[in-house]
Parts: structure tokens; sequence; C-alpha cells
């Protein structure tokens, strides 16, 4: 189905029935719309528009119990059990901060909300989903059974927002930021970079000196970033199954950042797909997506920081895995060698 100029609700519902089988996402696909105003179609249809302010839609989440929380890139998909508790605001950067769901919420790119509660074979399902000025996907809490209905009711009805049309005004997509790099600044990237007490600061430097994160990767060379080949993620999941380790894993877009920490102990390939389907975190990643993987060593106070970085062939980041380094339970040893042992990809760096 291709329209001209944007279809309209009533096409929307019509064609969304007729291709019930096609998941929400791959029906805004086709449709050329936005997940977003697939959803605003269905406004006063199970779908009601609320306030999309992090700060409104955590202080909601906090009361609804044990829920799935959701965050995705266009190549991989994070999904935690847990409790939304320990949310620290911020007016460029939020946190939420437990054991199960730890999030990094950037106010900025939190434009659209809805409260969503769908018929299924198994009953209602209720959700929260926020989205972004383009109406892609940022961030999604769905309930599950033991959650707070009524404490999902109270927010629906606390949120809600004057305007409730079943159209949405949109902007066009933020493509992903193309490497950046300058070679005239090389040896004070590496100078800089190997005085790094701290992770957060590898983003700071890479701005002062007017590059990106994989611009820089490209041209720092070893010891700091080392070339992988593609198939490097797969294989480092394997091994991590089968060592047994804990690790942090980040999945992100610009308007949330979701992270794992622990074990994976369940793969299972389907297709492109590759999937984590442990009982309380499911990771689903696009193999076929990754155009590059880089082995990254980030000095800190409490050691090296090492992680595998996967990229599409855009230059945007799909995922990012560390070795889990708290007290007790240090597993960075364990997952430095595995990151060694990586097969690398034979590229030129600069001397």
């Amino acid at each position: 189905m291709t329209h001209s100029v944007p279809p309209t609700p009533e096409d929307i519902r019509a064609f969304r029935a007729d291709h019930a089988q096609l998941r929400e996402r791959d029906v805004a696909d086709k449709l050329k719309i936005s997940e977003a105003q697939l959803l605003a179609a269905y406004t006063g249809d199970g779908v009601r528009r609320i306030n999309a302010h992090p700060d409104e839609i955590m202080r909601a989440a906090q009361t609804l119990g044990e829920v799935m929380a959701l965050t995705r890139n266009p190549s991989c998909v994070n999904e935690k059990v847990g409790t939304y508790d320990n949310y620290h605001a911020g007016p460029h950067a939020s946190m939420i901060l437990t054991d199960d769901i730890d999030l990094r919420l950037f106010p900025s790119r939190w434009h659209h909300a809805f409260a969503v509660e769908k018929e299924t074979d198994a009953g209602t399902r209720r959700s929260l989903q926020v989205f972004d000025a383009a109406g892609d996907a940022v961030h999604k809490i769905f309930l599950r059974d033991g959650s707070d209905v009524a404490a999902f009711d109270r927010a629906k009805a606390g949120l809600t927002l004057e305007d409730q049309s079943p159209t949405l005004d949109v902007v066009p997509r933020d493509p992903d930021e193309v490497p950046k790099s300058d070679l005239s600044k090389l040896d004070i990237l590496r100078k800089e970079w190997a005085r790094l007490t701290d992770t957060h600061q590898f983003l700071r430097l890479t701005s002062k000196l007017k590059m990106n994160r994989l611009g820089a990767y490209r041209i720092a060379g070893e010891p700091f970033a080392r070339a992988l080949q593609p198939s490097a993620v797969d294989a480092m999941l394997h091994q991590v199954v089968a060592q047994e380790l804990e690790i942090m894993v980040f999945t992100g877009n610009r308007g949330c950042i979701q992270i794992h920490s622990g074990p994976i102990t369940t793969l299972k390939s389907m297709g492109p797909w590759q999937n984590v389907l442990d009982p309380r975190f499911n990771l689903h990643l696009r193999l076929d997506h990754i155009a590059e993987v880089w082995a990254v060593d980030k000095p800190t106070q409490r050691g090296p920081a090492v992680s595998v970085e996967a990229f599409n062939k855009d230059g945007g980041l799909i995922l990012q895995v560390f070795g889990v380094g708290k007290e007790g339970r240090d597993c960075r040893p364990a997952w430095d060698k595995l990151v060694a042992g990586l097969e690398s990809l034979n590229v030129e760096v600069p001397a």
C-alpha cells in the first residue's frame, strides 16, 4: 500500500486489520509512517495520548509493580523484567537505577507517549509507550501478570492530554551520525585517551576534538581500539554463555539506553536474529545489520574497561558489551581474555 499523502487514520486501521499477523513496526514501515502515527490512529480505541515527559512517565512506572521494560533501535531490542524505582531526574539526563531495570533517559527526545490497552488471545495487554519527534520508539513499559492494573488506570487518567487527535505530526528521522575523525589530532587523542579515569570522559574527549566514537576508534589503533570480524559479536555471545560470565549489555537510541547486568544462559538463532531468551532478560539482535565491530580499551580508576561494540553500515551504534566489574563478582579478567581472543579484522591504522 503506497500513498502520495500520509494515510488517514481510517486507512491505517483498515490496513492494520488486513495484516493482523504483522508487528506494529512492520505495519508502520509498509505504510511509510512512524510507529507513533500508527498508534495515534487508534486514539479512543484502546489508545490514549499522555504526557511524554520522563519525570511523569517514571513517576507512574514506579507504581506499577513488576513490569517488562523495552528499549530498542532498528537492530537490537533489549527487554528486562523488573520494578521501576530509584529515579533520578535531570534536565539533560535522568536515570532509573535498580538491579534489574537500569536506564539512562534523555528528556529532549521524549516527545509523544501513549497508554495502550490491546486485546490479545491471552487477555488485555497494557503498556506505556514513548516516542521521539520522528515517531520512533524511545522506551516502552509492558504490564505483566501481577502488575498493578489499578495503578495503570490511575496513571492513564493522570497523564491524559487534552489533545486526543488520531493524527500526529512528526519530523524527519535524524540519520545516524557518520564517523568523524581528525588525523591532525591523533596524537592528542591517544595521549588524552591514555589519561582517562572514567569511561564517561571519552565522549567529552571526542567532542572536544571534533570527532565521535566510531571516528576515534578507526584512527586510534591498539592498544586503544582493535577492529574485529563482524562475526565476533555472535562468537562473543556463545563464549559468554559457555563460560558463565556476567556482562553488561548496553542497548539504546538517542532517547534511552537500557542496561542488562548479569549472565546470559539461553541463545537461539532465528533467521538473521540472534536471541537471548532468559526468564527475565531477552535480547534480539540482527546479526546481518552488523557492519563494524571494535574491541575497545578505556582506562579507569578501577582498571581497564574493555568493551565489544557493534555498529551498522551507516555508523550507528547497535550495542556495547562490557565485563561486569562489581565488587564480589568481578568477571573482568575472564572477559578481557575472551575479548583478546576474538578474531581481528585486518585494517590499516595511522602509524
